[in-house]
């Protein structure tokens, strides 16, 4: 349990660094282009690879940060291009998808387990039961019916977006670029 608090505790001391807030930036500017290019499939299903950065954040500086980054851009999406009805409701969705990935990826090292087991676990808590029963809510469907269109697509593209992440986040820490920001960080604190 103290190692759990101590998630949120250190992931809280990275979002008072200038440098988080400005590297957060950058993977939101990188965020809202992804998000511009979004498929939609009706009002229920989206196709979106904005959430790399979201992952990338809740790896690099934790659940606080990710959550909060995780909601703000979601509401900033929803600002520069609007898609259906604007619902509190999938905005704390978003923040709970930041924090859990935020527990799940923060200060551990990036395996293509780890991100298959995280990604399957948002993608059934968030995605399948919390947003279907949001849209159900927002547009009054029946959330049966909206649950197996809503599931198959997450079936679909959970390793889709898993390797899609553990390649980019391979990719960037082989490149050295975790590590940069990390020295970064760590050298403006002390």
């Amino acid at each position: 349990m103290k190692k759990f608090v101590t998630l949120f505790t250190d992931s809280y001391r990275e979002l008072k660094s200038v440098r988080t807030i400005t590297t957060a930036a950058m993977f939101g500017a990188v965020a809202i282009v992804l998000g511009m290019f979004s498929i939609s499939m009706g009002n229920y299903i989206r196709i979106s690879f904005s959430s790399i950065p979201n992952g990338m954040v809740s790896y690099l500086f934790g659940p606080v940060v990710g959550g909060l980054f995780s909601g703000s851009m979601d509401v900033l999406k929803y600002l520069l291009k609007p898609t259906g009805a604007f619902f509190p409701g999938l905005t704390l969705v978003t923040v709970l998808a930041g924090i859990m990935y935020g527990c799940m990826y923060y200060r551990k090292p990036i395996t293509l387990r780890r991100v298959l087991v995280s990604k399957l676990f948002v993608m059934l808590v968030c995605n399948v039961i919390l947003n279907t029963m949001c849209l159900s809510i927002l547009y009054g469907k029946g959330f049966m019916v909206l649950l197996p269109a809503r599931a198959l697509k997450n079936l679909v593209m959970w390793p889709i977006d898993s390797i899609i992440f553990y390649s980019m986040a391979k990719a960037l820490d082989t490149m050295g670029v975790f590590k940069t920001i990390r020295n970064i960080r760590t050298a403006g604190t002390k």
